[in-house]
């Protein structure tokens, strides 16, 4: 089989404005970036708030391999085979970061026949939002420090800054720095630190924004340190919330793109799920329902991670609960669950499979727990047994989920009818959604109540750092906000070897930042990077580019 960008470059691509025309939109309605990109106007997206909304599809997964398990692939077949079965469907994706294409899992565009297009662009500098949000995170930081250069009016203690400069592209050496070194025209020396791009609380603000003023407000709010009489300082008291959201103001408007099959594809947005939410924004995910019979979106990593962030903290904000989750399983990674090395997860183990299905079975669990129809989608990988297929369905029929095999890689969207017809008949089922929270229930109760209830662990344990970081939220009444979980994807403990269904495990608190323009808090558990490293052999080894500069090697 060929190569994702050899498959994708060889596609027959519908100009943009062809696109735009099949969800009954003009070449008013959009910003066109060449012939294959373009951008809603916000002017359009508020034209369309009181149309009907569609339904709405969740996909997300189980706790993957290392090499991810095909999330994407499959929500993007999913919408093809929709659309071959009649119905109206649109993609709602976030955007790829520089850090993994360039890191360890390549392009994020899904795979094989079933992709987002043009791949290149999408997965290098698209419509340049990601260079936006890291500039726009970076004036922010010159701003400040610009102040205490220029006689900190706010009396700001340097050692509280929280505000961090980013870099959207995985670089270990810039986790911890010292800066303002060179004397005093170089500003106040202080340590400081990089996160990836994806983890900025701007990202995180531009996705779940509503409009350009939601995004100025929250902007505004967020917290950039304390005086040194401890009192909390905010962007809006350093009066720049204007200038940083007019660096961001053709970043909130979400990108139009197709797949392979020429459904139409809203991509926006791109916060990770193991660091911040892991959904495309509240904007794209809006507009996709007000445009389709089916809106079909994704949540980052595993259902512990992104499900339960969409689920709890995005669907709130949203004009439409979902009306169906797709869990998305591999036979190798549940394999990989039930003890099969990695090196051998093509050979057949229906021990191992059996075994680690309890991982599955979890996810199943938490999903059902928010009253929302489940639907089991197994990616199907050549390497798998009719055995182990067999026996993975009777597990599932078991537990009363409809599962259904496709074989969306290898055949695009004639893979996933057999899903999307089993998608359609749960959505024809009664959803009742039910947050898993109250806010207003204390800090640690939301925190204890995603450990046992979705991780499965029998208790947390804070850190001295985050029991003071608990008083300080308490104290400044900030504690009635929903709680976003950085954890290991690996793992629904916050150990990534403990794979599987691991019980009786304490989950170990090492923070709890306030993150109060995005409206969470943080709460930082394990060994959680938020600017990773690159592997000993980057994707970026294989990428290339030829002399009338095709790209290959992306994936």
């Amino acid at each position: 089989m060929k190569s994702d960008i050899e498959i994708a470059q060889e596609s027959n691509l519908l100009k943009i404005k062809e696109i735009a025309e099949q969800i009954g939109l003009n070449d008013s309605d959009i910003e066109a970036y060449g012939d294959y990109k373009a951008k809603f106007k916000l002017s359009t997206i508020k034209n369309l708030k009181n149309n009907k909304a569609g339904k709405l599809v969740l996909v997300t997964s189980i706790n993957p391999t290392p090499a991810g398990e095909g999330k994407s692939t499959v929500l993007i077949g999913l919408a093809d085979a929709l659309r071959q079965i009649g119905k109206s469907s649109i993609v709602a994706l976030r955007e790829p970061s520089l850090g993994p294409v360039m890191g360890m899992k390549g392009g994020a565009t899904g795979g094989g026949f079933a992709q987002v297009v043009p791949m290149e662009d999408i997965n290098l500098h698209f419509t340049g939002d990601m260079h936006a949000l890291t500039a726009a995170n970076n004036t922010l930081a010159a701003l400040i420090d610009n102040h205490l250069q220029q006689g900190n009016e706010l009396n700001i203690d340097s050692r509280t800054i929280t505000w961090r400069r980013t870099l959207d592209i995985n670089d270990r050496a810039l986790r911890n720095i010292v800066i303002g070194l060179g004397g005093k025209t170089s500003s106040v020396p202080r340590e400081d630190h990089f996160d990836i791009t994806v983890a900025s609380e701007l990202m995180a603000i531009l996705c779940l924004s509503t409009d350009i003023l939601d995004l100025k407000k929250r902007i505004g709010k967020i917290l950039i340190g304390f005086s040194y009489d401890k009192k909390p300082v905010f962007v809006k008291d350093l009066n720049i919330q204007g200038a940083i959201t007019t660096l961001l103001k053709d970043a909130i408007k979400p990108n139009l793109v197709q797949t392979l099959e020429h459904t139409p594809a809203i991509i926006h947005g791109g916060p990770f799920a193991n660091i911040a939410h892991g959904c495309n924004s509240i904007l794209a995910t809006n507009t996709a329902l007000k445009l389709g019979d089916y809106a079909v979106t994704e949540a980052g990593f595993g259902a512990d991670l992104g499900a339960e962030k969409f689920l709890d903290i995005v669907t709130p904000n949203l004009d439409k609960n979902p009306d169906v989750i797709v869990i998305v399983a591999t036979i190798r990674a549940l394999k990989y669950n039930g003890g099969q090395k990695l090196s051998d997860l093509s050979t057949e183990d229906t021990q191992a499979l059996k075994e680690g299905s309890i991982n599955l079975i979890k996810h199943i669990e938490n999903m059902q727990k928010y009253h929302i129809p489940v639907v089991v989608a197994i990616n199907k990988f050549a390497t798998d047994s009719d055995n182990e297929l067999e026996l993975l369905t009777s597990i599932c029929r078991e537990k009363g989920v409809p599962i259904e095999i496709s074989d969306i890689h290898a055949n695009g969207g004639k893979g996933g009818i057999e899903l999307a017809n089993a998608v359609v008949q749960a959505g024809e089922q009664t959803s009742n959604y039910t947050r898993l929270y109250d806010d207003d229930n204390s800090v640690l109760d939301k925190i204890k109540t995603i450990a046992t209830e979705i991780y499965g662990a029998k208790d947390i344990n804070l850190s001295p750092k985050a029991l003071s970081d608990l008083k300080s939220i308490e104290d400044n009444n900030w504690d009635k906000l929903p709680v976003c979980i950085a954890k290991t994807q690996y793992s629904l403990s916050d150990d990534p070897k403990l794979l599987g269904r691991p019980k009786d495990f304490t989950l170990n608190i090492n923070s709890i930042s306030p993150k109060l323009g995005s409206g969470f808090i943080v709460v930082q558990t394990g060994k959680v990077l938020t600017m990773p490293g690159l592997p000993k052999k980057p994707a970026a080894l294989n990428i290339d580019i030829n002399e009338d500069g095709i790209v290959n090697g992306i994936f």
